[in-house]
């Protein structure tokens, strides 16, 4: 049976409910003939075990996604509660060389510059790109892992930061709960 045209929605509606749905926040990188590249991403996932895999989507208008096309390889940084100013530095569209100054890094088996000072790491071969409208989806074998401090991540809700507190307590973004 031939797949449907879904119907049409309007995307700022769209984008404004999938805001009600919180994630934890992470970096994504590569490296290129020399180059770093990154780009904030929370739309992380593990999808096998066995062998370990996982997903990530990508903007294909960001400018990091044709290096990790070529170069076949990328890594995952979950950020700590504490690593506010590099998810925005990594969201936001300057320069690569300017995303990466003063950002304390080192490299894994990929290549790839894996950020310091985060909860967890995952390097991974491409797999499989699945285009999907103005994304794709990159599912990645994992090669290689690190695991950082046992602190708070990062979070993001309703297009803002949520805060992690140590004892488990999560505080949401201003104006984000309903009075």
């Amino acid at each position: 049976m031939p797949a449907r045209t879904p119907p049409s929605v309007e995307p700022s509606r769209f984008r404004h409910l999938m805001a009600r749905w919180p994630t934890g926040v992470s970096v994504v990188t590569t490296r290129e003939n020399g180059h770093d590249r990154g780009l904030t991403v929370n739309a992380f996932l593990s999808v096998s075990l066995e062998p370990a895999r996982l997903l990530v989507s990508i903007a294909t208008d960001a400018d990091a996604w044709p290096s990790i096309h070529r170069s076949g390889a990328f890594a995952v940084s979950v950020l700590a509660a504490h690593q506010r100013s590099v998810s925005q530095r990594f969201a936001s569209r300057v320069p690569a060389d300017e995303k990466f100054a003063g950002i304390d890094v080192h490299r894994g088996v990929t290549g790839a510059a894996l950020l310091d000072g985060t909860l967890a790491i995952f390097e991974c071969r491409v797999w499989q790109e699945i285009p999907v409208g103005d994304h794709v989806l990159v599912l990645g074998n994992v090669v290689a892992l690190e695991e950082g401090a046992d602190i708070p991540p990062l979070l993001f809700y309703r297009s803002g930061y949520a805060e992690a507190e140590p004892d488990g307590r999560v505080r949401l973004p201003r104006g984000s709960v309903p009075r």
